[in-house]
Order: structure tokens, then C-alpha cells, then sequence
């Protein structure tokens, strides 16, 4: 589609801060931490955890969305159905491809490539699926209907069915057992927006919304990088091992420090000075995480 004639998104001008209730917003603060406390704790347990977090693919689902005018949430929802999907679907080939023998050798199922052959071919369409099933999940109006999928998919040279199209959706769906309704660390970026807003800022709430976005898109692109940075920053060397690799893999995880991140990022581009009050006054993510910070 010609950049001059594709649609906007979702506007950010609909977002508002400060018209919710106090009470609401202590309950979904708290709620939200327990749910990331969770989250890192499981991904602490698990061994050998690995994501699915490629940035052209990544960059297929935001351009697919800004084309379809989805909002923001929907977008970065697409993308953990989609990782989500893939990594369980990879991980059950690799169960069927290797069988461990008393010797403990290992030998290939005979079937498990054409899984694998099967899974790549319908790559394109599962990932329309799993922006149709994000948007379904929106509150927006706008629902990604199978014609709109369908016509796009056609324009790609792809001439899949209705009923293909709805078998998508459905294997996606028993693949995870129905749980779609996933977490994105925008949620915690807007609870603890309002929170910051609460409590006074230089910077409007929707104007570090907008940096926010942008910040957001640009870690979910560069995913891997950020997170290789961050943790040779905290190990303090350049070669991490591989059992440090591995228990830094919960911080992946953890989504409040992500939006508090994110949020001290935007402060800092849009004024000084509001970056100092941030990590000042509000003692910083640890306090949001812990429910601590005071709405006045």
C-alpha cells in the first residue's frame, strides 16, 4: 500500500489520564503486580526457556496492524499470541522429533518434519489469525473480519479459504488451550501513567504516552539487543554465561519493570526535570511494583 494513501491507527488523542477513580486504580495497580509476580516466578522455574521474537516478524504484525488501523494494544497482543503460539508449537516438534533411548541416544520421529514443513508454510496465515483473534479481544469497534483477512491474504498470493482461515483461528486457539488473553507491558504502562499523573508531573500523562508507544515499539523490534544489553549491564561482563543467560530469562518476564522503564525513558526525553521527580518522589519502579506509591 502507498504510504501516501495508508490509513492512520488508532489515534492516541482518544487516550485519557485522570478521570478514573482512585480506588480503581490502587485495585488494578495491585492487581497487576501480583499477576507480574507470577509471571516472573513461572519463567524463573522453567528450563531452557527461549521466545520466538523475530523483528521482521515483529515489524510484519505492527505494519499489518497500522494498515488495518488497529490500536496499540491490539498490535503488541498479536505479537505474545503469536510468540506464544509458535514456541509451543516448536517446542511439541521438538518432543515429536527426538525420542530418548536407555542408551540415552536420540533418534528422529519419522513425522516430525513434515510438521515442521507445514508449520513454515503457514506461517503468513497464522500470523493474520493471530491479529484477528487480537483484535477480537479489543474493546475497539474495529474487528478483523475473515473477508478483510482474507483479501489481504489473496493479495499476497496466498488463496486461502474461509473455512482454512477459521481452522487458523481455532488451532491457535487449542494450541493454548483458549488462554489468548494475554498481558502487554502497556497495560502497566497506563495504570502507572495514572498513578505518576495522580501524584503530579511536568510532563502530561498523554504526552509521556505517546513517547511511551514509541519506546515500546522499539523494544519489541529490538527485543533480543535490549535485553543482551541489559544483561551484561547487570552481570557486569560481555560474555555472560549461559547459567547466567538463563536466570536473567525472568526478566523478560517481568512487565512492571519494563513500563517503569519505558516511562523513566520518556520522562528523561521529554524533560529533566520530570525524570528527576519520577525517581525522586516516587522511589521508582520498586515502590509501583510493591503498591506503595500514594494516590493523593
Amino acid at each position: 500500500m502507498d504510504s501516501a494513501a495508508r490509513p492512520r491507527s488508532a489515534s492516541l488523542g482518544d487516550v485519557q489520564f485522570g478521570a478514573v477513580a482512585t480506588e480503581t486504580i490502587e485495585d488494578a495497580l495491585l492487581h497487576l503486580a501480583r499477576r507480574n509476580e507470577q509471571a516472573v516466578r513461572e519463567a524463573a522455574g522453567q528450563q531452557g526457556h527461549f521466545r520466538f521474537r523475530e523483528p521482521r516478524f515483529v515489524e510484519f504484525v505492527f505494519l499489518l496492524s497500522e494498515q488495518w488501523c488497529l490500536e496499540k494494544s491490539v498490535c503488541y497482543q498479536a505479537v505474545e499470541i503469536l510468540e506464544r503460539f509458535m514456541v509451543k508449537q516448536a517446542e511439541d516438534i521438538c518432543v515429536q522429533a527426538s525420542v530418548q533411548l536407555g542408551d540415552s541416544k536420540w533418534t528422529e520421529a519419522p513425522d516430525w518434519r513434515v510438521r515442521k514443513e507445514r508449520l513454515c508454510s503457514k506461517f503468513v496465515l497464522r500470523l493474520v489469525s493471530c491479529v484477528q483473534l487480537a483484535s477480537k479481544l479489543s474493546l475497539h469497534y474495529k474487528v478483523i473480519s475473515s473477508v478483510t483477512a482474507l483479501h489481504f491474504l489473496q493479495g499476497l498470493g496466498l488463496p486461502y479459504t474461509r473455512e482454512e482461515l477459521l481452522d487458523s483461528e481455532l488451532d491457535i486457539l487449542k494450541s493454548l488451550d483458549f488462554q489468548i488473553n494475554l498481558p502487554t507491558p502497556l497495560e502497566y504502562v497506563e495504570v502507572l501513567l495514572e498513578v505518576l499523573g495522580y501524584n503530579g508531573c511536568v510532563v502530561p500523562a498523554t504526552q509521556l504516552h505517546a513517547t511511551c508507544l514509541t519506546l515500546l515499539d522499539l523494544v519489541y523490534l529490538l527485543h533480543e539487543p535490549v535485553y543482551k544489553s541489559l544483561l551484561r549491564a547487570a552481570v557486569g561482563n560481555t560474555t555472560p554465561s549461559q547459567l547466567q543467560g538463563e536466570k536473567f530469562s525472568s526478566v523478560e518476564e517481568d512487565f512492571m519493570l519494563l513500563a517503569a522503564g519505558v516511562i523513566a525513558a520518556s520522562a528523561f526525553i521529554q524533560n529533566h526535570e520530570c525524570w528527576s521527580q519520577y525517581w525522586g518522589s516516587n522511589s521508582g519502579p520498586c515502590a509501583w511494583e510493591a503498591g506503595a506509591v500514594p494516590l493523593s
